[in-house]
Protein backbone atom coordinates (compact mmCIF):
# COMPACT_ATOMS: atom_id res chain seq x y z
CA UNK A 1 0.00 0.00 0.00
CA UNK A 2 2.45 2.66 -1.13
CA UNK A 3 1.89 5.90 0.83
CA UNK A 4 0.02 4.87 3.99
CA UNK A 5 1.20 6.65 6.42
CA UNK A 6 1.52 4.43 9.60
CA UNK A 7 4.52 1.64 10.00
CA UNK A 8 2.84 -1.34 11.19
CA UNK A 9 6.22 -3.38 10.99
CA UNK A 10 8.68 -1.29 13.37
CA UNK A 11 11.81 -3.50 14.24
CA UNK A 12 9.81 -6.71 13.75
CA UNK A 13 12.01 -9.97 15.36
CA UNK A 14 15.40 -7.93 15.14
CA UNK A 15 15.38 -4.43 17.27
CA UNK A 16 18.94 -2.87 17.36
CA UNK A 17 20.92 -3.28 20.71
CA UNK A 18 19.75 -0.64 22.94
CA UNK A 19 23.17 -1.16 25.14
CA UNK A 20 22.18 0.56 27.95
CA UNK A 21 24.40 1.92 30.15
CA UNK A 22 26.71 0.01 32.34
CA UNK A 23 25.44 -3.42 30.70
CA UNK A 24 21.66 -2.82 32.14
CA UNK A 25 19.07 -5.17 31.12
CA UNK A 26 16.36 -2.74 30.98
CA UNK A 27 15.44 0.83 31.38
CA UNK A 28 13.42 1.83 34.11
CA UNK A 29 11.78 4.79 33.84
CA UNK A 30 9.04 6.92 36.08
CA UNK A 31 6.47 9.75 34.81
CA UNK A 32 4.74 12.39 37.41
CA UNK A 33 2.07 14.33 35.27
CA UNK A 34 1.58 17.54 36.77
CA UNK A 35 -1.56 18.39 35.39
CA UNK A 36 -3.85 20.27 38.79
CA UNK A 37 -4.05 24.01 37.82
CA UNK A 38 -4.11 23.78 33.81
CA UNK A 39 -7.28 21.14 33.51
CA UNK A 40 -10.66 22.37 31.93
CA UNK A 41 -12.51 24.80 34.28
CA UNK A 42 -14.49 27.52 33.92
CA UNK A 43 -12.04 29.67 36.00
CA UNK A 44 -9.42 28.93 32.96
CA UNK A 45 -12.05 30.40 30.30
CA UNK A 46 -12.98 26.94 29.47
CA UNK A 47 -16.71 26.67 28.54
CA UNK A 48 -17.14 22.90 30.90
CA UNK A 49 -15.79 21.58 34.01
CA UNK A 50 -12.81 18.52 33.68
CA UNK A 51 -14.23 15.20 33.40
CA UNK A 52 -11.25 13.16 32.87
CA UNK A 53 -9.08 11.05 35.14
CA UNK A 54 -10.21 11.59 38.52
CA UNK A 55 -12.18 9.64 41.53
CA UNK A 56 -15.47 10.24 39.62
CA UNK A 57 -15.22 7.20 37.30
CA UNK A 58 -17.74 8.52 34.02
CA UNK A 59 -18.00 11.97 35.14
CA UNK A 60 -19.36 14.40 32.54
CA UNK A 61 -18.44 18.20 32.17
CA UNK A 62 -20.78 21.06 33.83
CA UNK A 63 -21.27 23.12 31.01
CA UNK A 64 -20.51 26.72 32.01
CA UNK A 65 -20.42 26.24 36.20
CA UNK A 66 -17.95 25.14 38.46
CA UNK A 67 -17.53 21.65 39.56
CA UNK A 68 -16.55 22.04 43.13
CA UNK A 69 -15.81 18.38 43.50
CA UNK A 70 -14.01 17.85 40.48
CA UNK A 71 -11.47 20.92 41.54
CA UNK A 72 -10.78 19.57 44.91
CA UNK A 73 -9.26 16.55 43.62
CA UNK A 74 -7.47 18.28 41.21
CA UNK A 75 -6.20 20.41 43.86
CA UNK A 76 -5.03 17.56 46.03
CA UNK A 77 -2.96 16.47 43.57
CA UNK A 78 -0.71 19.47 43.54
CA UNK A 79 -1.37 19.85 47.27
CA UNK A 80 -0.74 16.68 48.73
CA UNK A 81 -0.68 14.17 45.94
CA UNK A 82 2.88 15.81 44.32
CA UNK A 83 4.96 15.87 48.16
CA UNK A 84 3.86 12.25 48.65
CA UNK A 85 5.79 11.20 45.32
CA UNK A 86 8.43 13.45 45.52
CA UNK A 87 9.41 12.55 48.93
CA UNK A 88 9.13 9.01 47.96
CA UNK A 89 11.58 9.48 44.77
CA UNK A 90 13.59 11.79 46.49
CA UNK A 91 14.21 9.34 49.60
CA UNK A 92 15.00 6.30 47.14
CA UNK A 93 17.25 8.40 44.62
CA UNK A 94 15.12 7.38 42.09
CA UNK A 95 15.09 9.87 39.10
CA UNK A 96 11.80 11.18 37.29
CA UNK A 97 10.69 13.09 34.33
CA UNK A 98 7.86 15.01 35.17
CA UNK A 99 5.38 16.13 31.98
CA UNK A 100 4.33 19.10 32.99
CA UNK A 101 1.21 21.23 32.00
CA UNK A 102 2.78 25.05 31.92
CA UNK A 103 -0.15 26.35 33.21
CA UNK A 104 -0.01 24.18 36.21
CA UNK A 105 3.56 24.60 36.64
CA UNK A 106 3.08 28.43 36.00
CA UNK A 107 0.37 28.16 39.17
CA UNK A 108 2.84 25.85 41.44
CA UNK A 109 6.58 27.92 41.68
CA UNK A 110 6.67 25.68 45.37
CA UNK A 111 6.36 22.73 42.89
CA UNK A 112 8.70 23.58 40.43
CA UNK A 113 11.24 24.31 43.15
CA UNK A 114 11.40 21.05 44.46
CA UNK A 115 11.36 18.98 41.28
CA UNK A 116 14.55 21.59 40.29
CA UNK A 117 16.32 20.74 43.44
CA UNK A 118 15.49 16.96 43.10
CA UNK A 119 17.81 17.25 39.67
CA UNK A 120 14.46 16.10 38.10
CA UNK A 121 13.98 16.67 34.49
CA UNK A 122 11.04 18.37 33.62
CA UNK A 123 9.69 18.26 30.33
CA UNK A 124 6.60 19.60 28.63
CA UNK A 125 3.00 18.59 29.06
CA UNK A 126 1.72 21.28 26.86
CA UNK A 127 0.41 24.75 27.65
CA UNK A 128 -3.37 23.39 29.11
CA UNK A 129 -4.29 19.86 29.92
CA UNK A 130 -7.04 19.63 27.52
CA UNK A 131 -7.97 17.24 24.77
CA UNK A 132 -6.53 18.94 21.35
CA UNK A 133 -8.52 16.17 18.79
CA UNK A 134 -10.34 19.32 17.03
CA UNK A 135 -8.93 21.71 17.99
CA UNK A 136 -7.62 23.91 15.15
CA UNK A 137 -4.03 23.81 13.97
CA UNK A 138 -3.44 27.18 14.71
CA UNK A 139 -4.58 27.55 18.32
CA UNK A 140 -2.30 24.15 18.78
CA UNK A 141 0.84 25.91 17.42
CA UNK A 142 -0.19 29.20 19.66
CA UNK A 143 -0.73 26.69 22.34
CA UNK A 144 3.09 24.91 22.13
CA UNK A 145 4.97 28.10 21.48
CA UNK A 146 2.99 29.52 24.27
CA UNK A 147 3.98 26.06 26.37
CA UNK A 148 7.58 26.86 25.72
CA UNK A 149 7.77 30.09 26.53
CA UNK A 150 6.14 29.61 30.03
CA UNK A 151 8.14 26.32 31.01
CA UNK A 152 11.39 28.47 30.10
CA UNK A 153 10.45 31.31 32.26
CA UNK A 154 9.17 28.98 35.33
CA UNK A 155 11.47 26.38 35.33
CA UNK A 156 14.81 28.32 34.05
CA UNK A 157 15.18 26.12 30.51
CA UNK A 158 13.59 25.45 27.66
CA UNK A 159 11.71 21.75 27.78
CA UNK A 160 13.79 19.13 25.85
CA UNK A 161 10.84 16.65 26.17
CA UNK A 162 7.36 16.28 24.55
CA UNK A 163 4.01 14.88 25.31
CA UNK A 164 0.98 16.69 25.35
CA UNK A 165 -0.89 13.43 25.69
CA UNK A 166 -4.44 14.04 24.20
CA UNK A 167 -2.95 14.90 21.11
CA UNK A 168 -4.47 15.84 17.62
CA UNK A 169 -3.46 14.84 14.02
CA UNK A 170 -1.18 18.03 13.97
CA UNK A 171 0.83 17.47 16.97
CA UNK A 172 3.69 15.51 15.73
CA UNK A 173 4.42 17.77 12.60
CA UNK A 174 3.99 20.68 15.01
CA UNK A 175 6.42 19.26 17.09
CA UNK A 176 8.82 18.24 14.60
CA UNK A 177 8.53 21.54 13.00
CA UNK A 178 9.12 23.44 16.86
CA UNK A 179 12.72 22.39 16.26
CA UNK A 180 14.09 22.42 19.85
CA UNK A 181 12.63 18.66 20.88
CA UNK A 182 14.97 16.13 21.57
CA UNK A 183 12.60 13.52 21.78
CA UNK A 184 8.33 13.24 21.63
CA UNK A 185 6.84 10.45 23.81
CA UNK A 186 3.15 10.86 22.33
CA UNK A 187 3.53 7.35 21.27
CA UNK A 188 2.62 4.13 22.87
CA UNK A 189 4.08 2.34 19.44
CA UNK A 190 6.98 -0.10 21.06
CA UNK A 191 8.95 -0.80 23.66
CA UNK A 192 12.19 0.83 22.49
CA UNK A 193 12.92 4.11 20.87
CA UNK A 194 12.62 4.63 17.10
CA UNK A 195 12.80 7.59 14.97
CA UNK A 196 9.91 8.92 12.84
CA UNK A 197 11.42 10.12 9.50
CA UNK A 198 7.47 11.52 8.44
CA UNK A 199 8.49 14.80 8.42
CA UNK A 200 11.08 16.78 7.28
CA UNK A 201 13.65 16.53 10.03
CA UNK A 202 13.63 12.69 11.54
CA UNK A 203 11.88 13.16 15.41
CA UNK A 204 12.77 10.64 17.96
CA UNK A 205 9.83 8.85 19.51
CA UNK A 206 10.44 7.49 23.42
CA UNK A 207 7.29 5.61 23.91
CA UNK A 208 4.90 6.46 26.65
CA UNK A 209 2.41 3.67 28.23
CA UNK A 210 -1.76 3.96 29.06
CA UNK A 211 -1.23 0.16 30.90
CA UNK A 212 1.71 0.37 33.03
CA UNK A 213 -0.34 3.71 34.34
CA UNK A 214 -2.27 4.59 37.35
CA UNK A 215 -4.75 5.99 34.80
CA UNK A 216 -6.59 2.76 35.31
CA UNK A 217 -7.40 3.83 38.81
CA UNK A 218 -9.75 6.06 36.68
CA UNK A 219 -11.12 4.13 34.29
CA UNK A 220 -13.82 1.42 33.68
CA UNK A 221 -11.97 -2.05 33.95
CA UNK A 222 -8.61 -0.77 35.27
CA UNK A 223 -7.30 -1.04 38.89
CA UNK A 224 -9.46 -1.37 41.73
CA UNK A 225 -6.33 -1.52 44.40
CA UNK A 226 -2.73 -0.56 45.24
CA UNK A 227 -2.33 -4.64 44.72
CA UNK A 228 -3.33 -4.79 41.36
CA UNK A 229 -1.28 -1.99 40.43
CA UNK A 230 2.01 -3.48 41.97
CA UNK A 231 1.43 -7.03 40.33
CA UNK A 232 1.12 -5.52 37.27
CA UNK A 233 3.73 -3.46 37.25
CA UNK A 234 5.72 -6.32 38.18
CA UNK A 235 4.60 -8.94 35.58
CA UNK A 236 5.41 -6.40 33.04
CA UNK A 237 8.83 -5.64 34.24
CA UNK A 238 9.72 -9.37 34.61
CA UNK A 239 8.69 -9.99 30.74
CA UNK A 240 10.97 -6.98 29.73
CA UNK A 241 13.77 -7.77 31.81
CA UNK A 242 13.70 -11.61 30.84
CA UNK A 243 13.96 -10.29 27.15
CA UNK A 244 16.57 -8.09 27.73
CA UNK A 245 17.42 -4.60 26.19
CA UNK A 246 13.66 -3.14 26.60
CA UNK A 247 12.99 0.01 28.31
CA UNK A 248 9.69 -0.01 30.83
CA UNK A 249 8.12 3.51 31.37
CA UNK A 250 5.42 3.80 34.69
CA UNK A 251 2.85 6.41 34.43
CA UNK A 252 1.91 8.50 37.62
CA UNK A 253 -0.34 11.34 38.04
CA UNK A 254 0.09 13.17 41.51
CA UNK A 255 -3.93 13.00 42.40
CA UNK A 256 -4.21 9.44 41.60
CA UNK A 257 -0.83 7.59 42.57
CA UNK A 258 -0.04 10.47 45.49
CA UNK A 259 -3.24 8.79 47.32
CA UNK A 260 -2.20 7.02 50.17
CA UNK A 261 -3.18 3.33 49.13
CA UNK A 262 -1.70 3.98 45.74
CA UNK A 263 1.70 5.43 46.70
CA UNK A 264 2.23 2.65 48.51
CA UNK A 265 2.38 0.31 45.43
CA UNK A 266 4.30 2.37 43.94
CA UNK A 267 7.17 2.41 46.76
CA UNK A 268 6.79 -1.48 46.84
CA UNK A 269 7.51 -1.12 43.22
CA UNK A 270 10.38 1.02 43.49
CA UNK A 271 11.46 -1.71 46.35
CA UNK A 272 11.43 -4.52 43.96
CA UNK A 273 13.24 -2.89 41.08
CA UNK A 274 16.43 -1.76 43.61
CA UNK A 275 16.90 -5.27 44.09
CA UNK A 276 17.86 -5.89 40.75
CA UNK A 277 21.55 -4.87 39.53
CA UNK A 278 21.48 -4.51 36.05
CA UNK A 279 18.89 -1.82 35.68
CA UNK A 280 19.22 1.36 34.68
CA UNK A 281 17.00 3.88 36.09
CA UNK A 282 17.20 6.87 33.97
CA UNK A 283 14.72 9.76 33.12
CA UNK A 284 13.70 10.07 29.52
CA UNK A 285 15.84 12.78 28.52
CA UNK A 286 18.58 10.06 29.79
CA UNK A 287 17.34 7.49 27.40
CA UNK A 288 16.91 9.47 24.29
CA UNK A 289 20.05 11.16 24.47
CA UNK A 290 21.55 7.53 25.01
CA UNK A 291 19.61 6.43 22.09
CA UNK A 292 20.64 9.42 19.80
CA UNK A 293 24.07 8.05 20.03
CA UNK A 294 23.83 4.42 20.07
CA UNK A 295 21.22 4.64 17.27
CA UNK A 296 21.37 7.77 15.43
CA UNK A 297 18.92 8.10 12.44
CA UNK A 298 19.41 7.18 9.07
CA UNK A 299 19.97 9.62 6.08
CA UNK A 300 16.86 9.08 4.12
CA UNK A 301 17.79 11.65 1.22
Amino acid sequence: MSGYPRDLRGYGPNPPAADWPDGARTAVQFVVNFEEGGENCVLHGDSASEAFLSEIVGARPVEGQRHMNMESLYEYGSRAGFWRLHRLFVTNKVPVTVFGVAMALERNPEAVAAMRDAGWEIATHGYRWIDYQHVDEGTERAHLEKAVEVHERVTGERPFGWYLGRCSPNTHRLVAGEGGFLYNADTYADDLPYWDYAHEEPQLMVPYTLDANDMRFATAQGFNSGKQFYRYLKDTFRVLHAEGGRMMSIGLHCRLAGRPGRAAAVAKFVDYVAGHDDVWLATRLDIAKHWRVRNPPEDKR
